[in-house]
Formats: structure tokens, sequence, C-alpha cells
């Protein structure tokens, strides 16, 4: 634990990237999916859209401040928030200044420009906030828990939902809330500190399917099999994250700090499509918890899951597997 000589926020400064987008050699600018970054693993792929020779990315970055940060009565002047870049295989530094959203938001937005001729791989992307306090400027008085990772090679933010992954006999487990899905290929527990999925290895084969080694049209179904599941975690950990809110005062929902946090933040932009983070979780609140189109809003969630799950291109993956099958056979 560090200490301080003078005041702080006691919170970390909440960081989310809301846009991504390459210039081109011709100046023209393609705009990247949202495929291309992920909350959960705080990590920008540059290298989606398989442009080999652009010259520079623009990342939309939105940050939330602690409570108190910019209370009238609050022991600092000069508020600024930087958002700072830094790539140690290229001994590169950048800061970029975000922008308050309205008077007295604790939303701050704005922009970090990177050069491809900068970096080499992966550089780490925190935001600060900094101020004068006791009449010394530059002062720190709060910043990110944990920095982003930018890279400018890879083609997609690898890792996906961080999880606990244990295989168990189910119909025999130690674990007595187990006996009784002795039947299912596998149960999601959201409740702990990582969100924790068991394997049944009463399934014959199962396991092994699983484990994707085999090749051939196997592989494709491994890819299958693990698409659905992770459908089914994101789907659980949605509803998860937002069955326990903390309420302000006047009604608002609070960001959870762990996991859930960074689910809600992932998910919420495809299920309530075109409103800020922050007004999209206030009117999924309310739907649940005023029962007020909480049943519509279900397909949304299924279809955010189904996204981040890569559902689709599994899909598309055992198709074409098939295809090739039946053309090796009738020929």
């Amino acid at each position: 634990m560090k200490f301080y000589p003078y005041k702080r926020l006691n919170r970390p400064i909440t960081v989310r990237v809301t846009s991504a987008s390459l210039k081109l050699p011709d100046g023209t600018r393609d705009r990247l999916d949202t495929s291309a970054y992920s909350t959960p693993q705080r990590t920008v792929a540059l290298g989606v859209a398989q442009h080999e020779d652009w010259v520079s990315a623009r990342i939309g970055l939105s940050a939330t401040l602690p409570p108190g940060a910019t209370d009238p009565d609050a022991p600092w002047s000069g508020l600024r928030v930087l958002a700072v870049l830094t790539e140690g295989a290229t001994n590169v530094r950048s800061s970029f200044d975000l922008r308050q959203d309205a008077p007295d938001s604790k939303e701050w937005s704005g922009e970090v420009e990177v050069f491809r001729d900068d970096h080499v791989g992966r550089a780490s992307l925190a935001v600060h906030a900094v101020a004068t306090v006791g009449g010394v400027a530059g002062r720190a008085i709060a910043e990110t828990d944990g920095d982003w990772t930018v890279d400018v090679a890879a083609e997609e933010p690898l890792g996906g939902l961080r999880l606990d992954v244990k295989q168990a006999s189910f119909s025999r487990s130690a674990r007595e809330w187990l006996r009784p899905y002795a039947d299912v290929p596998w149960v999601i527990d959201a409740s702990g500190r990582l969100p924790l999925v068991m394997i049944n290895a009463d399934i014959e084969g199962f396991s092994d399917l699983l484990g994707g080694d085999s090749g051939g049209i196997e592989n494709k179904v491994h890819e299958l099999l693990v698409s659905q599941m992770a459908t089914d975690v994101w789907t659980a950990v949605f509803h998860s994250a937002v069955g326990d809110l903390e309420v302000e005062p006047d009604g608002s929902p609070v960001f959870p700090t762990d996991w859930r946090g960074e689910v809600l933040r992932e998910m919420l932009p495809d299920v309530v499509p075109g409103l800020r983070v922050e007004e999209a979780l206030r009117q999924v609140h309310h739907r649940r918890t005023d029962d007020a189109g909480w049943v519509e809003l279900q397909t949304r969630i299924h279809y955010a899951a189904v996204r981040r799950a890569g559902a689709g291109k599994a899909l598309a993956n055992v198709l074409r597997a098939l295809q090739q099958l039946n053309r090796e056979d009738s020929a």
C-alpha cells in the first residue's frame, strides 16, 4: 500500500475504449468494429482489420472519476485527466488530455493517437487524474488500477472473459450442489471472485472433445461447443452483474468495481445500443426492478452474449467442414 502526504481519491478511475480506427497511407480512415477491443481483457487489437501499412491509430476513451473528484469543496484545484501511452521496447511515452463531458461531471473523454512507427508490439495505456494539492501542482490524486494493452499487431483481443474452469464428476463430486445437475455437460456459478465453469467429467468423451486435439471435424465441433459454453457464460455473468447492483441515494445504479463491472461495460452497448454505458445501465436496472420491458430485453442480452462468444463464426466453420466432408465422400 502506498501512502501520500496529501489528500487523494480512495477509488480508482474506470476507463473503457469506445472506438478505434486506423489511418491508412492514402489518408482514408478505417473504423474498426467493436471486436477490436475487449473490456474484460483491457486489450485493443489493432491488427483486426489486417492492414499491414497503417500509419496511425486513433483510440477513443471514456473515463469515469471516483465520487468526490469534482466536488466544489474538494481539496485540490486545476484538475486534469491524462491518458498515458507507454511502450518499454521503444521507450515511447505519450500523454493526451481528456475533456470533461459537462461541468461538474465525473465523465471525461478523448482520444489517443498511436503512431505505427513508434511501436513494435504491446503498449500500456493508463489514465491519471492530476491536480494542484496544497499548493503543489501536478500531484496524482487518482489513476486506473490496471492498464489497458494496445497491441499493434494482434488480430483479436485474446483471452476473452476471465474464467475459472474446473472438471468434476457431477454425480460423485464433493461439491454437493453439483449432484442435481448430473445429466448436463456444464454449469456456471457466477457468485464468486471469478465466474466458475464446472465441466461434467461423467459424460464419456466430452472432456477429450473439449481438448480439441483430435483434428479434423472434431476440432470444429470443439469450437462450436466452446462457443455455446461461452454464450451461456456471458448470459449468466450479465444477469449476475445486474442482479446485485449498489444504488446511490438518487436511485442511480453504480458500476461494480470487479469483473461484474467489466462485463456490464462490455455488453451494455449491444444490450441497449445508442446510449452511454451509464445511461444504459440505468435503463437496464429500471427495467429489471420495475418489471417494465425486462422480458423484452432478454433477446438483446442473448444477442450480446452470442456476439462475444463467437458463436456465428464457430457455426460457420462447422458447416464449411461438413460441406467439405460431404464433397470428399461423394468424390
